[in-house]
């Protein structure tokens, strides 16, 4: 939850606000309290001056200022632990319908948020045992390798199973550091290492282009925009390449097999 707005409406209809979601709690502006418990300025500035003063609250985590459009200076915002205590200091009911509809709401987007979270962890989840699964299977054609061009290409998988359980532990660098001149392989190379595992497949199907999705994988890493590349490095490059061939599945068969190589040759 970040930076998200909704509108309260009260009971008799009589206020509307745009309240503010940010930080696993809700924020309103000085003005927006005093319009919420009509009151005075000087009332509602007095008991939250006392809120800090007698430490119920602590300023730093319950107060943010924010940049809102025609003010010249930033505004300050207060969480709803205080916008809770400064309704109790002035007693209105209308604190408590507030109170009871910000809780709601951020419960709402608690559940939500986890259901996403959740699904993301399943997704990666399973990414990580496409990528098991494919080098398993590289890993049984290289066995078999003898000269030094595939002793190479075993050095190449050693790399990869290294990169994999820096993924799966969450170790990867996820910004990249490798500024220098990309060498981008093209499509033929990257069949030609997925062909590897042929032996164990009797299919005229497997690793087969269903469309021309694989060519566009590969080629929109290479975008740039103002002279600037989209992603400056090749480890940028190589993990958007692979999230984009695990998301457009361009093979009939075997993507998910598919998906480590390509990571690694890149």
């Amino acid at each position: 939850m970040s930076n998200e707005i909704e509108i309260f409406r009260s009971s008799d209809n009589k206020i509307e606000l745009k309240v503010k979601f940010d930080s696993d709690t809700v924020w309103l502006s000085q003005e927006q309290i005093i319009v919420l418990f009509e009151r005075d300025q000087s009332v509602i500035s007095r008991h939250i001056n006392n809120i800090f003063k007698e430490k119920e609250l602590d300023r730093k985590s319950n107060m943010q200022k924010m940049h809102i459009p025609f003010s010249d200076k930033p505004v300050a915002f207060y969480s709803l632990d205080v916008i809770i205590s400064v309704g109790y200091r002035v007693k209105s009911l209308r604190g408590t319908q507030f109170r009871q509809w910000a809780t709601a709401r951020l419960k709402d987007y608690l559940v939500q948020g986890y259901a996403i979270n959740e699904k993301r962890l399943q997704q990666k989840q399973q990414e990580v045992e496409f990528l098991k699964t494919g080098l398993r299977i590289v890993s049984r054609a290289i066995e078999q390798a003898a000269d030094e061009q595939e002793q190479e290409v075993f050095r190449q998988f050693a790399r990869g199973l290294a990169l994999l359980d820096d993924y799966d532990h969450e170790a990867l660098d996820k910004k990249g550091h490798t500024l220098k001149k990309t060498v981008y392989p093209g499509f033929d190379d990257y069949m030609e290492l997925i062909r590897l595992m042929y032996s164990g497949f009797k299919s005229s199907v497997f690793a087969m282009p269903k469309d021309e999705s694989f060519h566009s994988s590969i080629n929109q890493i290479k975008q740039s925009f103002n002279g600037k590349e989209l992603y400056p490095s090749i480890e940028e490059k190589a993990a958007n390449l692979l999230y984009l061939i695990t998301k457009t599945t361009p093979l009939l068969t075997a993507t998910s097999e598919s998906q480590p190589h390509a990571f690694y040759i890149f």
